[in-house]
């Protein structure tokens, strides 16, 4: 069990500053921590999305509860630092035009749609909203969506764009598996995704509805292959409700329902928080999800439980 380092400030989560780098480089060299690559069990820790787009006040689809997340989060890390093999890290990656963008949709005035308007396949088929990009894609999209039993295509605000502070990891976050990595010698993987316009990007595994012809658009079997040499695979990130909930789901697809391959996957209760929306009750849908897969075999713990393997 390491101790947090003295470079931590657990209050600076959810606020921007420039890291030590060297300094972090300077305590994680000391430690006597071994090289992950001699871990007799692989534990891997997956974050998804915890960016500051989605985790500081100030970010464009800011998610209540995030930064106490990431509090609790990092002392994880570093509370199991030398059980923890390797570390992957979601970025959502979007550009301005986006099927979830207000640019992507008018009305018959022109007008472009506000941040949290659901649009229906009813809205589509009547022209209440039309698509000024990928017309009839887009069409299509809305009304698969609702045939698949799918989410209704929620317009977000512009948030976590390529290239910008939003994209980020949040600072103390990012320095945490910066210093983990060096401690225990591995590369960590960052791991982009969202970045097709035409889809939603939810789950880290696949998009909501498949593009065929983009090499990214459909289940990502390298990144499958990642976690399928993992014992135990612990997940936190945001938000509960979309990213981390279609990530399970996708996962739970892919291993299958046998209660021994999904006892391998273990939720951190308490480092994840729901998309709030004025008129969906997101929470309410991913907890009756999320008993099904906890019936199923997955684990759910809090982060200061004691480690279940």
């Amino acid at each position: 069990m390491e101790s947090i380092p003295e470079f931590c400030d657990l209050g600076r989560v959810g606020t921007l500053f420039y890291p030590d780098v060297s300094g972090i480089a300077n305590d994680a060299t000391r430690r006597s921590i071994a090289p992950s690559a001699e871990d007799a069990y692989h534990i891997h820790l997956l974050i998804i999305d915890m960016q500051v787009d989605f985790c500081h006040t100030q970010g464009s689809l800011h998610v209540p509860g995030a930064v106490d997340d990431i509090k609790r989060l990092i002392r994880f890390i570093y509370t199991h630092a030398s059980k923890i093999s390797h570390i992957t890290c979601s970025l959502d990656s979007h550009y301005p035009f986006q099927i979830f963008h207000p640019a992507w949709w008018v009305n018959a005035g022109g007008d472009h749609p506000s941040p949290f308007t659901v649009i229906t396949s009813e809205d589509v088929m009547k022209k209440r909203w039309i698509p000024v990009i990928e017309t009839e894609w887009s069409r299509r999209y809305v009304i698969e969506l609702n045939a698949q039993a799918k989410k209704d295509l929620v317009i977000w605000p512009y948030h976590v764009p390529i290239g910008s502070v939003g994209n980020a990891l949040d600072p103390e976050l990012w320095s945490a598996v910066f210093w983990h990595s060096l401690a225990r010698r591995y590369q960590p993987t960052l791991w982009t995704k969202g970045s097709i316009p035409k889809t939603e990007h939810y789950s880290i595994l696949k998009p909501e509805i498949e593009v065929p012809e983009h090499p990214h658009g459909g289940v990502s079997r390298e990144f499958l292959d990642l976690l399928g040499k993992a014992d135990h695979i612990f997940i936190a990130g945001e938000a509960e409700t979309h990213c981390v909930l279609e990530t399970v789901e996708d996962l739970v697809e892919a291993f299958g329902t046998d209660p021994e391959s999904l006892s391998k996957i273990t939720i951190l209760r308490d480092c994840m928080s729901p998309v709030i929306h004025p008129d969906v009750d997101f929470h309410a849908l991913a907890v009756k999800q999320f008993r099904t897969y906890e019936e199923a075999g997955i684990r759910f713990m809090n982060s200061t439980d004691p480690l279940p393997v």
